[in-house]
């Protein structure tokens, strides 16, 4: 169970409303996360709108989707890796396998590999990667705007994961857990 409370639409503060109808509009639902988010109309207005942002990026959404679930497997999030599995699937249309080796930032495409290996270092070093990092993901063909661009993504992703594990959030998507317990 939740440890922070997960309002419904109609519970939801006024301000978080119209949010929550645009999230309603394009996904069908209201995902427990937005919901959540929602708590702060404020914070759900700034997820929204860099995630929105990003969205129009260079990042394909298959890279992004395979950053995000890299990410929450790091954070050990189950309710990103759940959501993430789901819209990888469903939306990126990304196979099962690539899912799977995404979770722990590998891919059969060695560009998206080196975009994942990026992305989990800048994870695990808090920003600080090492020369060779970057001359790595150079070496890929990823110039200075999506070097920008997966730092962006990989704290997007890094904000939802500490919101819900902080609230644990309720998962309303089939049910992924983290490998390891963080």
């Amino acid at each position: 169970m939740s440890r922070l409370s997960i309002p419904t639409v109609d519970q939801s503060l006024e301000a978080a409303k119209p949010l929550l109808a645009a999230v309603e509009k394009q996904l069908g639902v209201v995902p427990n996360l937005m919901k959540l988010l929602g708590q702060s109309p404020a914070g759900l207005e700034g997820y929204l709108s860099l995630n929105g942002a990003l969205a129009k990026g260079k990042l394909s959404v298959q890279l992004r989707e395979r950053i995000a679930l890299t990410i929450a497997e790091f954070n050990g999030c189950d309710y990103c890796l759940s959501a993430h599995s789901y819209l990888a699937t469903h939306v990126a249309k990304i196979g099962a396998g690539e899912i799977d080796a995404a979770r722990d930032g590998r891919s059969d495409d060695a560009r998206t590999a080196a975009a994942l290996h990026f992305a989990r270092r800048v994870a695990e070093s808090r920003g600080r990667v090492s020369d060779a990092d970057l001359a790595a993901l150079r070496a890929a063909d990823f110039d200075e705007s999506a070097v920008v661009e997966i730092v962006l993504n990989v704290a997007l992703n890094v904000l939802t994961n500490y919101v819900n594990n902080v609230a644990r959030t309720d998962v309303d998507f089939p049910l992924v857990a983290a490998r390891q317990a963080v």
